[in-house]
């Protein structure tokens, strides 16, 4: 029955203490019962109270060692239970309390290394040395001198030792150790690969990025092993309750030898109070919960840490990396009369290759995900706080700001009015100092907060808000769509702190955050939650709880194995307390004799170390499991969806030239769009509904599951055919017929808003189910974006 807080040098004695006491107190009772059969009953009592001896020293070093932390502990009762038994010479119920002391130090030892058994294996694997490649040859070097900049070679089965990019062959990697997630993945040439996965594929170079100080897996295992050197907050749940328990079992105790002038019934109400079940129970319940945790890719700091989360009842989120997905994507494209939607983002995109600003890589990134073929730029240059310019096909052609407003055309106009209204910026494309088209792009909600958010409220969250330094607007939007109960938006460091501590008094606050602004109100938060796949090493080192892999639904798995893990400490600390009060009433009554009531004590603590280990399973109701042909339908058409933007851009767009000026080239753009609904759309929504949705409805309860996804295809199929239906009588009247303008484009929005709102549910409810890597594109994964060899002519 050690407490957790027990000092390192404590824990080393208490390796070979344990199994030792364990020998000799079974050989003691062994002998002593031997004995006994053999008529010897003076042996017998002699060899059990050397055994009860023997567990007598040990326990009054516990009980010294916890009034020095300041800690009277219940402890207490079992040094006095192991006297009195002794004093009234019932040394079989002592040898018996010995071995159930023994037993209990034994199989919490034993718990506690299965239930840490994730966090040791990942302290185990850290690297402690890197091959670092010279004009030399390759060399093995200690992990500490390598430098940023050096070259290193990573074998295939090495575990990357620090952060770095990729300089040669595709890399393939295990980052399950991070990410919890089994799907290997690709990096390709200038990638960034963190330290801590594993080269599951050839060997590859790698240029560090940072030392071994500064780079992922050491922040990781800093955590670990903070969590394995500060566990002294495991404990506090059973010592809430040995509080009051504690002088219960002293005053039954008396009250017995005061009532029936026996002190054998004080022994045996004092042995039967032998306080393993509330020792026991809550450190084994947090560590399992700590062990089940981690292997999910989230790090939890200390047992206070996960007995918080399990406690909180308020959540304050960030929003850029935290509900959104940190980087900005081209949300929409729009042509100016005369050019075509995917000309404008190629054109954009082509001039923008050089810059290093998010905007222009979000450009870049959005026309290689559609397959745009880029053409290589001259003469390029670029102007802080504007945008970039240079000679493309010919043409002089810039990306970015413009200067005035007011000159814009009707289209442009209405392009920036829709810009404000999305919370979105916009990239303006001008040719030749004309005005060609707009990008407009945005930082995009997580696919998995939505779910992340409604389950989190199923753990015992009641309050979830948004603190964030955006604008009001955008910040507004996000809370809207994700049915936050508030927002604060325009916040600094300091007005973050402040909102915190306010929350604080009101109840047990989280805190979720990944930008090093954040790290402050991390550190004032009941529990910080930093994202550490992507975030600053400054939020993660003020966080209680890091989620290694860029996956917000991990905080609600984190939410519900902490809220089960502290219910399960509850219930088995109460359920040992009560089978302990009752026969604790039964010994005082006279019913259980000392040696009888051992017995009964030993039963219960085993009972209480089983169902603490329950914490070490994950209840699977909480994640749905997918089969894998579900996994690689949901991968295949999420791509699908990525493909297909252009075609929702080009619904809205048909929509607006047929509301701008109704003619000829209205109807060809009108044309163009059913085309692509005909040849693309439908033929997605028919595999989706045919495909993707039996194989769906099962996991998610059965064909209802499945019922409004399907409505919708029938609203998108019916608004296809009154789209061609207009075509055609268009054709049969040589026009379109002023009686058929506003149906048709009525039609025409209503499609665009219902495949807007389709995609978005899709994604939000089936696609966020699978496992994706973490950087999802159209193949499944992201290859980083090569950048073209820089022209002689750029300056």
């Amino acid at each position: 029955m050690r407490h957790f807080s027990a000092a390192g040098s404590a824990a080393v004695v208490s390796a070979w203490l344990e199994p030792v006491l364990l020998a000799v107190t079974a050989a003691a009772l062994t002998a002593g019962g031997a004995a006994w059969i053999a008529g010897a009953g003076s042996l017998a009592d002699l060899f059990w109270g050397l055994g009860t001896v023997s567990a007598v020293i040990p326990a009054v070093g516990w009980v010294v060692a916890a009034l020095r932390r300041g800690h009277a502990g219940v402890d207490v009762v079992a040094v006095l239970a192991l006297g009195g038994t002794l004093a009234v010479r019932e040394y079989l119920a002592g040898a018996l309390i010995a071995l159930m002391l023994a037993t209990g130090r034994t199989l919490e030892a034993a718990a506690q290394r299965r239930a840490s058994h994730d966090m040791r294996a990942l302290l185990e694997r850290a690297p402690r040395t890197a091959r670092r490649l010279t004009d030399a040859g390759v060399c093995t070097v200690p992990l500490a001198e390598v430098e940023t900049g050096d070259l290193l070679v990573v074998g295939p089965g090495e575990v990357v030792p620090v952060d770095g990019r990729v300089e040669s062959a595709v890399a393939v990697l295990d980052e399950s150790a991070l990410t919890g997630e089994p799907l290997q993945v690709e990096r390709a040439i200038g990638a960034t690969v963190r330290s801590g996965v594993v080269n599951a594929g050839g060997a590859f170079d790698l240029r560090a990025t940072a030392t071994e100080q500064e780079s992922t897996y050491a922040g990781i295992v800093r955590l670990a092993g903070q969590a394995g050197a500060a566990s002294a907050p495991v404990i506090r749940l059973a010592d809430r309750y040995a509080g009051w328990f504690l002088p219960v079992s002293l005053t039954v105790a008396g009250m017995a030898w005061l009532l029936s002038g026996s002190p054998v019934r004080a022994v045996a109400v004092l042995v039967v109070a032998t306080p393993c079940p509330l020792l026991l129970a809550a450190p084994v319940a947090i560590v399992s919960g700590l062990s089940r945790a981690s292997r999910l890719g989230v790090v939890i700091r200390d047992g206070g840490a996960l007995e918080n989360l399990g406690r909180a009842r308020t959540l304050l989120l960030d929003k850029t990396g935290t509900l959104t997905g940190g980087h900005p994507r081209v949300l929409d494209v729009v042509a100016a009369p005369g050019w075509k939607t995917a000309e404008v983002l190629r054109v954009a995109a082509s001039v923008d290759q050089y810059s290093p600003h998010v905007l222009a890589c979000a450009i870049v990134d959005g026309a290689r995900e559609r397959g745009l073929h880029l053409s290589v730029p001259s003469d390029v240059t670029e102007e802080p706080g504007r945008g970039a310019s240079g000679i493309v096909d010919g043409y002089r052609v810039s990306i970015g700001r413009v200067d005035t407003v007011e000159a814009m055309p009707s289209w442009a106009r209405a392009t920036d009015n829709r810009a404000l209204l999305d919370g979105a910026a916009v990239a303006w494309l001008t040719v030749d100092g004309h005005m060609a088209g707009a990008v407009l792009l945005r930082d995009p909600i997580r696919a998995d907060a939505p779910r992340t958010l409604r389950h989190l409220r199923t753990t015992g969250i009641e309050r979830i808000m948004m603190l964030t330094g955006d604008r009001v607007e955008p910040a507004h939007e996000v809370a809207a769509v994700l049915g936050l109960d508030g927002v604060r938006a325009e916040l600094d460091p300091a007005d973050k702190v402040a909102a915190v501590r306010a929350e604080r008094d009101r109840a047990v606050t989280v805190m979720v955050g990944d930008g090093v602004n954040d790290a402050p109100a991390l550190a004032a938060a009941d529990v910080g939650v930093a994202m550490g796949a992507r975030g600053s090493t400054a939020s993660s080192e003020a966080a209680d709880i890091v989620l290694t892999t860029d996956r917000v639904d991990r905080l609600a798995d984190a939410a519900a194995i902490a809220g089960r893990a502290r219910r399960i400490a509850v219930q088995s600390a109460l359920g040992g307390m009560l089978m302990s009060l009752a026969a604790m009433a039964a010994a005082a009554a006279g019913l259980l004799p000392p040696a009888v009531g051992a017995l009964l004590q030993e039963g219960i603590d085993v009972a209480v170390i089983l169902n603490a280990l329950r914490a070490l399973r994950f209840d699977r109701t909480t994640r749905l499991a997918l089969t894998p042909t579900a996994e690689a339908l949901i991968r295949r058409f999420a791509a699908e969806h990525d493909d297909l933007r252009d075609v929702l851009e080009a619904v809205r767009a048909a929509a607006d030239q047929l509301s701008d000026a109704p003619g000829p080239k209205s109807m060809e753009a009108v044309e163009e769009t059913h085309r692509l609904l005909t040849e693309r759309l439908l033929p997605h929504e028919h595999a989706e509904e045919h495909q993707l949705y039996p194989v769906l409805a099962p996991v998610l309860g059965g064909p209802e599951s499945t019922a409004t996804m399907s409505r919708a295809h029938t609203e998108i199929e019916r608004l296809s055919r009154r789209i061609a239906t207009h075509l055609r009588l268009a054709r049969d009247r040589g026009g379109l017929g002023v009686d058929q303008i506003d149906d048709l484009r009525s039609c025409l929005y209503g499609l665009h808003t219902v495949l807007r709102l389709h995609f978005s549910q899709e994604e939000e409810n089936y696609f966020s189910l699978a496992h994706e890597p973490e950087e999802p594109t159209r193949t499944g994964l992201r290859r980083a974006r090569p950048r073209p060899a820089r022209p002689t002519s750029h300056p």
